[in-house]
C-alpha cells in the first residue's frame, strides 16, 4: 500500500505531505449543517467529500475519529450577528417548539446522508449540547484580553488580536481592506468595531432559544460553537478541519481566532475546503430558481431535470471532479455518469464471478506490468489531495482487465494468482471502501434475475424465440440486459 498522502492546505496555500499529529490518530472535524431546512446539493457536495476523505484515511490504517457537528442554535439569519435565529424565526413561522424544527431537519439530514451512502460520523455533537463549554471559553477570552462584554453580550476584539496575530491568514484577507470595505458603527450597535463578531449575544425579549449566563440570558455566537466542539473532542490543535470554501471567511477565520485567543495555539495543521456548484454554468441559487433538493435529483421532480438518477449514478457524477474545483450540474452531464456508473456496477457485478483457476495460459509479463500499474495509480490518484476524478479513471481502465477476463480474452494464468488478488481487491476496495459506490440492485433480486435468465436459457435451446424476446423485454424495463457471451449467459446494468 502506498501511504505518501498529499493534502492541499487552504492556511498554506499548498500540497504538503501529510503527518498527524499523534499516528496512527487522525482527528478530522467538518462543519455539519443548520438545521433550519432540507440539507440542499451543496451542503451533500461536501459532507460526500468528507466521506471519501474519511474513507480513505481508514484504508490507510489510520484510527481517525471523525466529528461532524449539528448547528441549532446562534446561526443568525444572513451569517451576521444580529437578527433573528434561522431555527427560531422557522419555529415561530410554524408554531412548533425549535428543537422540533431541529428533529424534523436533522432527521432528513441523515436520511440523505443514507442515501448517498455516506457513514456516520463518530461524534455528532450539537451546539445546545455544549452551552456550558462555550459560556467557559468566553470567560476564557475575557480574562485573556481578547474580548469585552457590552449591555450582556460578548465580543471579540478583532483589531487587538490583529495588533499581535493575523486575522485573515486562512483566507488572505487584510484587515485594511476589511475596514475599509465595512460599513461604520451608527452609535447604536454595541461593537467596538464593525469586525467584531459576537461570541456571546443578550437575548430579546421575542427570542425563543435562551439560556442563563454571567451576562444575562442569550445564546452563543455562531462561530463559537465549532471552536469549542472540535477542540473538546479532538484536543487544542488536531489534524483536519474542513467545510465548503463559503465557511472560509468569516466562520473559520473565526474559528482561528477564538481558538489561539484562548490557547495560544492554531487549532488545525489542515483546512481543506470544498467548492461550490453551479448549474449550466450559472451558481446554483434558489433566487436563481435552478436550486432542487436531493430528493428532487432522485425523483426528477423538477422543471430543470429531465429525468430522476439514482443515488449511486449522482454520488459516482460528484467524485468524478476534484473537491476543490467548481462542479457544474446539467441533465447530459447527469446522463453521462449514470451511464458511467452502471459501467463500474457491472465490474463488482462480475467480480462475484471471478475465481482464479489454472488455465493454458503462460504468464504475461506486459499484462502484469499493466495491471501493477494500474493498481498502483489508484493510490497515486488518491494520495495526491484525495484526487477522486483521477482515481475513477484508473477504475475505468482496470475495468477493461476485469472484463477480459471475464469474457475469457484474457487467460487467468497470463496473470498469475498473486496478480488477479490485487486487482480484485483493488478494483472492489476502491470502488466500495474508498469511493462509497455500492450495487442499486438489491441482492435480494438476484435469485429472480438468475431464474428468468434459466428460463431464457431453456427458450434459446428450444427456439422460443418469443420467449426470449419477452424476457429481454422485460429485464430492460428494470435497466437491466442480457449478455450472450461465449463463457455463457449472464446478465448486465444497462449503461
Amino acid at each position: 500500500m502506498i501511504k505518501d498522502l498529499k493534502i492541499h492546505n487552504s492556511l498554506t496555500r499548498k500540497k504538503e505531505v501529510f503527518k498527524p499529529i499523534n499516528p496512527p490518530f487522525v482527528g478530522l472535524y467538518v462543519c455539519g449543517p443548520t438545521v433550519y431546512s432540507d440539507v440542499h446539493m451543496g451542503n451533500v457536495r461536501t459532507f460526500m467529500s468528507f466521506d471519501v476523505i474519511n474513507r480513505y484515511l481508514r484504508h490507510l490504517d489510520y484510527k481517525v475519529r471523525y466529528v461532524r457537528n449539528i448547528t441549532d442554535v446562534g446561526h443568525l439569519v444572513n451569517d451576521a450577528d444580529d437578527g433573528e435565529d434561522k431555527i427560531g424565526k422557522k419555529a415561530k413561522l410554524e408554531n412548533l417548539e425549535p428543537m422540533e424544527i431541529v428533529q424534523r431537519y436533522a432527521n432528513g439530514f441523515h436520511q440523505v446522508m443514507d442515501m448517498f451512502n455516506n457513514l456516520p460520523p463518530d461524534i455528532e455533537p450539537s451546539a445546545t449540547g455544549h452551552i456550558v463549554e462555550q459560556i467557559e471559553i468566553t470567560k476564557k477570552l475575557l480574562e485573556n484580553g481578547w474580548a469585552y462584554e457590552k449591555n450582556g453580550s460578548v465580543y471579540f476584539n478583532v483589531e487587538k488580536y490583529n495588533n499581535s496575530h493575523e486575522y485573515g491568514v486562512l483566507s488572505g484577507r487584510k484587515i485594511e481592506d476589511l475596514q475599509s470595505n465595512t460599513r461604520t458603527l451608527d452609535g447604536q450597535d454595541d461593537k467596538k468595531s464593525p469586525l467584531d463578531f459576537a461570541l456571546w449575544k443578550r437575548a430579546s425579549d421575542e427570542h425563543i432559544m435562551r439560556w442563563p449566563s454571567p451576562w444575562g440570558d442569550g445564546f452563543p455566537g455562531w462561530h463559537l460553537e465549532c471552536t469549542v466542539m472540535s477542540t473538546k473532542y479532538l484536543g487544542e490543535t488536531f489534524d483536519i478541519h474542513g467545510g465548503g470554501m463559503d465557511l472560509k471567511f468569516p466562520h473559520h477565520e473565526c474559528e482561528i481566532a477564538q481558538a489561539v485567543g484562548a490557547t495560544g495555539k492554531p487549532p488545525v495543521n489542515y483546512w481543506i475546503h470544498t467548492n461550490m456548484l453551479t448549474v449550466n454554468g450559472q451558481k446554483m441559487s434558489k433566487s436563481l430558481g435552478n436550486s432542487f433538493l436531493p430528493t428532487e435529483l432522485i425523483s426528477g421532480d423538477h422543471e430543470m431535470l429531465e429525468q430522476g438518477y439514482s443515488p449511486m449514478s449522482v454520488r459516482f457524477f460528484m467524485l468524478q471532479t476534484h473537491y476543490s474545483s467548481t462542479l457544474d450540474f446539467s441533465n447530459e452531464a447527469l446522463k453521462a455518469a449514470q451511464k458511467g456508473y452502471r459501467k463500474l456496477a457491472n465490474g463488482l457485478k462480475v467480480l462475484k464471478t471471478l475465481h482464479f483457476v489454472a488455465d493454458d495460459g503462460v504468464e504475461n509479463e506486459q499484462t502484469i506490468s499493466q495491471i501493477n500499474q494500474l493498481c498502483d495509480e489508484c493510490y497515486r490518484s488518491m494520495n495526491d489531495d484525495f484526487n477522486t476524478a483521477k482515481t475513477v479513471a484508473q477504475l475505468f481502465d482496470l475495468l477493461k482487465k476485469i472484463n477480459s477476463l471475464h469474457a475469457g480474452q484474457l487467460k487467468y494464468s497470463e496473470i498469475g494468482s498473486a496478480v488477479f488478488e490485487k486487482m480484485v481487491n483493488t478494483y472492489r476496495s476502491f470502488m466500495v471502501d474508498i469511493l462509497g459506490l455500492k450495487e442499486e440492485n438489491p441482492a435480494e433480486v438476484d435469485p429472480i434475475i438468475n431464474a428468468l435468465l434459466d428460463i431464457y436459457r431453456k427458450a434459446k435451446v428450444e427456439k422460443n424465440y418469443a420467449q426470449v424476446d419477452e424476457i429481454r423485454a422485460i429485464l430492460k424495463s428494470n435497466k437491466l440486459l442480457i449478455k450472450d457471451m461465449k463463457t455463457g449467459v449472464d446478465w448486465a446494468y444497462e449503461e
